[in-house]
C-alpha cells in the first residue's frame, strides 16, 4: 500500500478576529451580525481578493486567510485596518467593530477545507496578542517586507506563546503613523480610565476555561480558580483581585491587556481544564498584562481518583509556584530602576534581590534597603520582617561583628512586624527565627505554626518551621518540612539552603550517606561561598569513615574559614541555638573528618 503524501507549501497566514465580539453580540446580536456582515462584504473580503488571498475558513468573529505573497498579506492587512478605522470615526465607541490581526510566514499542511501547522498556530497566537485595530507580525514577516513596504515596525521583543516550543519575535505595525489619521484604533484604550497599579505586584485570576465536553466539569474549573485566588490572597506581598470581579469575565473572549487596565493589575493568570475519562489536564499561564508577555506556564496531568484532593493539589502547586515567580520578576524590575525613584515597596524588593545572594555584601546591602523602606513607611510590616531575616542570616553565616547586638535587632524587628500585621506570615516566621536564636524553642515552634497556618503554601515558612524543629531536637519532623518546602518551590534560587538543612536533619538521624548526598547537592548549587553545606558534608563523610573525601572537604572548609578548628566551630554564635547533644554530634563527625581540635 502506498502511503498518502501530505501536501505542504510555504504561505503567509493571516488570522483575524473581532475584539470584544461576545460583548457586542450580548448587547445587540442582530445589529452586530449585520454590521460585521457589511464590513466583510464591503471591506475585508474584497481587499483579500484584490491581494490574491484565499479565505480558508471563517468563524462567527474570525477569519483565517492564506496568501502566496507575504508582501500582499501585509499590504492587504494595513489597507483593511485603515479602512475600518476611517469607518469607525462616526460610530459610537461601544459599537465599533475592530479586528485584531496576526500575520506569520511558515510551512503549512493543506487539507481540503483547512490548513494546519505551526505557521498557522503562530499567526493565531499573534492575533490573540494584538490590540483592537492593530497588527502583529512575526520576525520572519518583518524581515521579508521591511525593504519592500514603507510601513514602520516596532520591535515588541521575544515572547513565549502558548503551545509553541520556541519564543517568537514579535513586531507591531505602527498603523497610525502611516495612515495619517489620529489613531487607527480610537477606542483603544477604552473610554473608562485605567486603574492605577498598586504599589505591590497585582494579579487577577480569570475563570479557568472548561475544555471538556462534560458541562459538569464547570464546577471543577471554577473551583480551581476560586481556590487559587484564596491561596494567593494569603501572601501579603501580592495584591489579589477578588473573585467577584475576576468572574465577570467568565465565558467571554478576553484581551489580557484590557483586563489589566480594567482591574488595575500587572499580571493575569488564565488557564483551562480538559477531562478525558479518568484523566484530567489543567494548564495555567501567567501573563504580564501591559505587554501581553507570557512569563510562566505549566501543565498538570492527574488521575481523577478523588476530585477534591486533585483540586487541592493543583491549587496549592500553582499558588506556591506563582508567588516566587512574580517576586523574581518584581525584584529584577526594582533592581533596574534608578535608586532615586524607589518607593518603600521597591526598596523592599531590591533588598530581597540582594538578600538572596546570601553573601556578606549582599546581606549588608539588603539590611540597609529594608531599613530605608521602613523609614519611608514605618507601618510596612513585611519590610520589618525582612530586616529581621537579614539580621538572622548575618548571625548564621558569621558576618556580624556583634552577634548579641544582632540578636537584639532580630527580635525587635520581628516583634514590631508581628505587632503591625498579625496576619503577615513572614512576620511570624521572622519571630520564630528570633526565638530560635534565643534558644526559646517552644516559642519558636509556636510562631512557625502560626506562620504556616496563615500561609501553608509559603516554602520559606515551611523551611523556617523545619529549621526550628531541627534545632529543637526533632529532626524527623524537620525533614518532612524541608521536603515540603522543596516541593512547594522546586525552582527556588535558595534551594541549596533547603538541601543544607535536609543534610543537617539527616545527619542528626544518623542517615549519613543521605546527609552527605544532600550536602553535596547544596555545595554544587549554592550561589555563594558559604560553609554550612561543607560542615554537614565533612561531618557525614567523617562518620562514614571516608577519610580521603572528608579531608578534601575539610580543606575547602578551612580555605573559606582560615584557622577553623573544632573548638572555634563550637563557639560560632549560631551554634549557641542548638541543643548540646546536636552540637556534640556534629563536632564528633568533624573530628573524624580531620578537622583539628585546637
Amino acid at each position: 500500500m502506498t502511503e498518502e503524501r501530505v501536501e505542504r507549501r510555504l504561505a503567509a497566514i493571516l488570522a483575524a478576529d473581532v475584539a470584544g465580539y461576545s460583548r457586542l453580540m450580548g448587547e445587540d446580536e442582530e445589529g452586530t451580525h449585520a454590521a460585521l456582515t457589511a464590513l466583510r462584504r464591503e471591506v475585508s473580503d474584497p481587499k483579500i481578493g484584490e491581494h490574491r488571498g484565499r479565505i480558508v475558513k471563517t468563524t462567527g468573529d474570525g477569519l483565517l486567510v492564506e496568501f502566496p505573497s507575504v508582501v500582499d498579506a501585509v499590504r492587504c492587512t494595513v489597507e483593511i485596518q485603515r479602512e475600518m478605522a476611517q469607518r469607525n470615526v462616526e460610530v459610537a465607541e461601544s459599537r465599533r467593530i475592530e479586528f485584531r490581526i496576526g500575520i506569520n510566514l511558515g510551512d503549512i499542511i493543506i487539507d481540503e477545507h483547512d490548513i494546519y501547522g505551526d505557521g498557522v498556530n503562530v499567526a493565531a497566537r499573534l492575533e490573540a496578542l494584538a490590540e483592537p485595530g492593530g497588527v502583529l507580525v512575526s520576525r520572519t514577516v518583518r524581515d521579508h517586507v521591511r525593504d519592500k513596504l514603507g510601513f514602520a515596525f516596532e520591535d515588541m521583543g521575544e515572547q513565549q506563546v502558548k503551545n509553541i516550543a520556541r519564543p517568537v519575535r514579535i513586531h507591531r505595525i505602527r498603523l497610525a503613523e502611516e495612515a495619517g489619521v489620529p489613531s487607527v484604533n480610537p477606542s483603544y484604550p477604552p473610554t473608562s480610565p485605567a486603574l492605577a497599579l498598586p504599589d505591590k505586584p497585582s494579579v487577577a485570576v480569570l475563570p479557568f476555561t472548561n475544555m471538556s465536553s462534560d458541562p459538569e466539569q464547570e464546577f471543577f474549573s471554577d473551583g480551581i480558580a476560586e481556590d487559587i485566588i484564596t491561596a494567593l490572597s494569603r501572601y501579603p506581598s501580592l495584591f489579589v483581585i477578588a473573585r467577584n470581579s475576576c468572574f465577570t469575565y467568565k465565558g467571554r473572549a478576553v484581551d489580557v491587556k484590557q483586563v489589566g487596565r480594567e482591574l488595575g493589575v500587572r499580571y493575569v493568570l488564565e488557564g483551562s481544564l480538559r477531562r478525558a475519562g479518568s484523566q484530567i489536564r489543567v494548564t495555567a499561564q501567567l501573563i504580564e498584562a501591559e505587554s501581553g508577555r507570557h512569563v510562566w506556564a505549566e501543565r498538570y496531568d492527574r488521575t481523577l481518583a478523588d476530585i477534591f484532593a486533585v483540586q487541592d493539589e493543583i491549587t496549592d502547586t500553582i499558588a506556591a509556584t506563582l508567588e516566587p515567580e512574580i517576586s523574581a520578576i518584581e525584584r529584577e524590575r526594582a533592581r533596574r530602576k534608578p535608586p532615586g525613584h524607589l518607593g518603600a515597596w521597591e526598596l523592599y524588593q531590591r533588598g530581597m534581590w540582594h538578600m538572596l545572594r546570601r553573601n556578606r555584601e549582599g546581606l549588608t546591602t539588603a539590611g540597609n534597603l529594608f531599613r530605608e523602606a521602613t523609614e519611608l513607611d514605618p507601618t510596612f510590616a513585611t519590610a520589618h520582617a525582612a530586616f529581621a531575616v537579614s539580621a538572622f542570616w548575618q548571625i548564621t553565616h558569621g558576618f556580624t561583628e556583634n552577634a548579641e547586638a544582632s540578636r537584639v535587632e532580630l527580635l525587635a524587628s520581628a516583634s514590631l512586624a508581628v505587632e503591625l500585621d498579625p496576619r503577615d506570615s513572614l512576620a511570624h516566621s521572622a519571630m520564630g527565627l528570633a526565638f530560635m536564636e534565643h534558644r526559646e524553642h517552644a516559642k519558636a515552634i509556636a510562631e512557625h505554626e502560626i506562620a504556616t497556618a496563615l500561609n501553608p503554601n509559603s516554602s520559606f515558612g515551611q523551611w523556617c518551621f523545619g529549621y526550628a524543629l531541627n534545632f529543637a531536637g526533632w529532626p524527623e519532623e524537620a525533614l518532612a518540612k524541608f521536603d515540603l518546602a522543596l516541593r512547594l518551590s522546586p525552582r527556588d534560587p535558595a534551594a541549596w539552603a533547603y538541601s543544607t538543612l535536609r543534610a543537617s536533619a539527616l545527619y542528626q538521624l544518623k542517615r549519613y550517606e543521605e546527609a552527605a548526598r544532600s550536602a553535596e547537592t547544596a555545595m554544587h548549587t549554592q550561589l555563594v561561598d558559604l560553609v554550612w553545606p561543607l560542615v554537614h558534608c565533612a561531618a557525614a563523610l567523617g562518620q562514614l569513615g571516608l577519610r580521603e573525601k572528608a579531608i578534601a572537604v575539610v580543606a575547602e572548609l578551612r580555605l573559606r574559614r582560615p584557622g577553623l578548628t573544632v573548638r572555634k566551630f563550637c563557639a560560632w554564635p549560631h551554634n549557641e541555638s542548638r541543643t548540646a547533644r546536636s552540637l556534640d554530634h556534629i563536632a564528633e563527625g568533624l573530628r573524624k573528618a580531620g578537622l583539628p581540635e585546637e
